[in-house]
């Protein structure tokens, strides 16, 4: 009975407390939790959770039940943008530091130390074979030496990786290295065409890292032909790397591809944007049956440069006379702001006066205002509407379930579009400011 007792107490100390993650945040002020993530290829699931001590210090217990993998440590939000990831082995504690400005670095675990080592090393390898083409530099022997070191380092790392988790990454980092001398042209052309080759787009650790995002992003924007423009060369680059992945799985397929279209979305290229939508995510948007990102294409598309901006009734009343007339029937102008807007939004009672200022000093026929109040009652946006005579009124009834409102993809007031005469979409102004430097530009 007392060895049975001892068991069933011992049990629960075993499982409670096997290996922790230890860490520091610098500088402390800057941050106040961390949240931590066992990683798969289709999703992150919740392990833990602590506040940060005032000196930025943490720890995480990790019991039985938190097995080998892949973890991601995120330390603000949004969290898909402020992260890393861990490598746990199941065998041993982790301790690390973070800085805001330097990253991580691990002080205990052999394993992630180790990752962190060779991918210095490859850095520093990698910064010698810039300088030394950056130099123009004819001493091939010194080129040579340099190619040697980097292949010496590569073995050398493989083998001191086996049997660990951090070779799944080692192995796919391995870069192209020349078996003899290239001038800088051949390199950079070898370096794109074999970029893939090394890398195993099926492998599960990999699928749960941001490895492969990392790969595809450094890809799509780090490699390029400078006969050709920054646009072609992003689809040419996208065309080779999802040639790459075709037997990735379609789900880490679509997590991947969304990060690089909201990538070229958040840089407002939007001819890329609508290049991996139309050829590649909308296919798998379908396959899916994932409406809400079908939905997403397809507004943005609509909503891009260049498109036909969505069309829309405009009641006129005139000697007590009501006509209606599509927004793609007006005649009045050569630019047409369309201005959502709200008598309830106090960011639209202080801008929608100065749009109207501004717009006062073209000359007529240059610039007409559309704005559209978004209410949830017609009374109060009626009484505002009389300040601003020359401006066309749309009544948008349900405010954020208004058609009008949801065919732009309207999610704040103010919003701006700019049309021209043949009503397309010009731009997309942020804010009145930006809306001010695009007309002082353009007119």
């Amino acid at each position: 009975m007392k060895r049975i007792l001892f068991i069933t107490l011992f049990l629960p100390a075993i499982l409670l407390a096997q290996h922790s993650i230890k860490g520091v945040f610098s500088p402390a002020d800057e941050f106040r939790a961390t949240i931590l993530y066992k990683v798969t290829p289709t999703v992150s699931k919740y392990v833990a959770s602590r506040e940060l001590e005032k000196d930025g210090s943490f720890e995480i217990k990790l019991d039985s039940t938190v097995t080998k993998g892949m973890y991601r440590l995120v330390y603000a939000i949004p969290q898909e943008d402020y992260n890393f990831d861990i490598i746990y082995n199941g065998k041993e504690d982790i301790e690390l530091t973070f800085n805001s400005e330097t990253g991580v670095t691990f002080v205990k675990s052999v394993e992630n130390k180790l990752l962190a080592s060779y991918t210095n090393s490859m850095s520093m390898i990698t910064q010698s074979l810039s300088n030394y083409y950056g130099s123009h530099s004819k001493d091939t022997l010194a080129l040579k030496a340099i190619f040697k070191t980097q292949k010496e380092t590569q073995t050398n790392f493989e083998k001191a990786a086996q049997n660990t988790i951090a070779l799944h990454f080692i192995k796919a980092n391995k870069p192209y290295i020349p078996t003899k001398v290239e001038d800088v042209k051949t390199y950079i052309g070898n370096l794109r065409k074999h970029y893939f080759d090394n890398i195993d787009f099926t492998n599960t650790t990999l699928q749960s890292s941001n490895f492969l995002d990392e790969k595809m992003l450094n890809y799509v924007f780090g490699t390029s032909d400078e006969t050709k423009d920054d646009i072609t060369n992003y689809k040419e680059n996208i065309s080779i790397f999802c040639k790459a992945m075709q037997k990735v799985p379609i789900k880490t397929k679509r997590i991947m591809l969304v990060d690089l279209w909201q990538q070229m979305v958040d840089l407002g290229l939007e001819p890329v944007a609508n290049f991996i939508s139309e050829n590649y995510l909308m296919d798998i948007a379908v396959a899916l049956n994932d409406q809400e990102l079908l939905h997403s294409l397809i507004l943005y598309k609509n909503l891009s440069n260049g498109s036909a901006a969505p069309d829309f009734s405009i009641e006129f009343k005139k000697d007590n006379i009501g006509t209606t007339k599509k927004l793609s029937e007006l005649k009045l102008a050569e630019n047409y702001i369309i201005v959502f807007w709200s008598s309830t939004c106090s960011h639209c009672l202080d801008e929608i006066p100065q749009l109207q200022k501004f717009v006062n000093t073209f000359e007529k026929g240059k610039v007409k205002v559309i704005a559209i109040g978004l209410e949830d009652q017609i009374y109060g946006w009626k009484t505002l509407t009389y300040d601003y005579p020359e401006f066309i009124h749309v009544y948008g009834e349900g405010k954020w379930e208004n058609k009008i409102g949801d065919d732009y993809g309207v999610t704040a007031t103010p919003t701006y579009f700019v049309i021209n005469k043949d009503k397309k979409i010009k731009a997309k102004p942020e804010n009145f400011e930006a809306l001010k430097v695009f007309f002082e530009e353009e007119l």
